[in-house]
């Protein structure tokens, strides 16, 4: 039994196998599949999720989906909006299975079976939930994904007819941002790392696509009282950034994955019909300095409410995008970010899970 920890983001899932530092990302994003035509095959299966997923937990079941990278260049994919619960998410759920079951078959711990067609892969899950949903819809969540799923993969280069049987026994649930908190606090053994992040009151602000989580810490325990979350993310500023991009120079992104894709790697150059070309950077500019100044007035709002907060860290994808934007609307307030910022939550699920199966005395951050 493997233990696995899954950051069901808005924007893209995660998943880190304890034990290995090296976490895989897949958009979340789908479209329904069909045979398609394959003109080259892609180098690597994880730019062809292409699979039929089954589900107790499933609305639409036993459908064929691209899921992940394929999708974001088909013009019919689905994005999470902001209307959706992703813990009740149908989408979530079919791009988190897709990502369990490549990901537990292609990982180097992976034993083949020996006289099976069927692949199986047993699990044990750490996981998230923002602020505002966690209680209400915690046990739901858990009952969603406890169970046995399976997946098969179509046209997914050497993956190919290859089914899959996920049983899940267990999913321990944090508070996004929380988890992230108890990684940076912690050693992989559990063992503290970090005395004042362990043992003082720390904010966070986790910024995801969808939702701006602002959890306090105290001493390794979610504080019912100061903690919030927020309906607002970086999708909120992608969305108009698109749209700016598209009436000015004819260019239209398929999804907010690969619009966030460019922003990430700092390619702002527009290739417009014919050989024209332009920079979208002042309207990324424009909309970001705005997301910054309203994010930064959350922090200030949150730590005048619990002045009792040491210090703030700032974390998510959100955070890395958002950075030196975020730093310029704080003037003389610090902020502290740290490096792979949008995975400090998936490798605290993870210990979060661990510490739990541990039955040891640090799962407290999850209630």
């Amino acid at each position: 039994m493997r233990l696995a920890g899954i950051d069901l983001g808005n924007d893209s899932i995660k998943i880190a196998y304890d034990g290995s530092n090296e976490p895989i990302t897949v958009p979340n994003i789908v479209t329904p599949g069909y045979d398609r035509h394959i003109f080259q095959e892609e180098d690597a299966p994880q730019k062809a999720l292409d699979v039929t997923v089954y589900s107790p937990s499933l609305t639409l079941n036993n459908r064929r989906w691209f899921v992940g990278q394929l999708a974001t260049e088909l013009e019919d994919n689905s994005e999470l909006e902001e209307t959706d619960n992703k813990a009740l998410s149908d989408q979530s759920l079919i791009v988190a299975l897709t990502a369990l079951a490549y990901s537990g078959i292609t990982g180097p711990s992976y034993s083949p079976p020996t006289y099976s067609q069927t692949d199986e892969v047993e699990l044990v899950i750490g996981t998230g939930l923002p602020v505002r949903t966690y209680a209400k819809y915690r046990e739901s969540f858990e009952q969603r994904l406890v169970g046995e799923h399976e997946v098969v993969f179509h046209s997914t280069p050497q993956l190919r007819g290859r089914k899959v049987k996920l049983r899940i026994r267990k999913a321990v649930v944090s508070i996004e941002g929380a988890a992230a908190i108890f990684n940076l606090a912690t050693h992989d053994n559990l063992q503290v790392r970090d005395e004042e992040i362990y043992g003082g009151v720390i904010g966070v602000c986790e910024i995801g696509a969808l939702t701006t989580d602002l959890p306090v810490i105290r001493r390794m325990a979610i504080d019912n009282h100061f903690s919030y979350g927020e309906q607002m993310g970086l999708a909120n500023y992608l969305d108009p950034i698109m749209r700016e991009v598209e009436d000015q120079f004819g260019y239209t992104f398929p999804s907010r994955a690969k619009l966030a894709q460019r922003i990430k790697q700092r390619d702002y150059v527009i290739q417009r019909i014919g050989e024209g070309q332009a920079t979208m950077k002042p309207i990324v500019d424009t909309y970001f300095s705005r997301a910054a100044v309203r994010i930064v007035d959350l922090i200030k709002k949150r730590w005048k409410k619990c002045p009792d907060i040491q210090c703030f860290y700032v974390i998510g994808g959100g955070a890395a995008a958002l950075k030196p934007y975020l730093l310029e609307a704080a003037g003389p307030i610090k902020l502290r970010f740290v490096p792979d910022s949008e995975l400090q939550n998936v490798l605290g699920y993870v210990k979060v899970a661990r510490s739990r199966m541990n039955q040891g005395a640090f799962a407290e951050i999850t209630t």
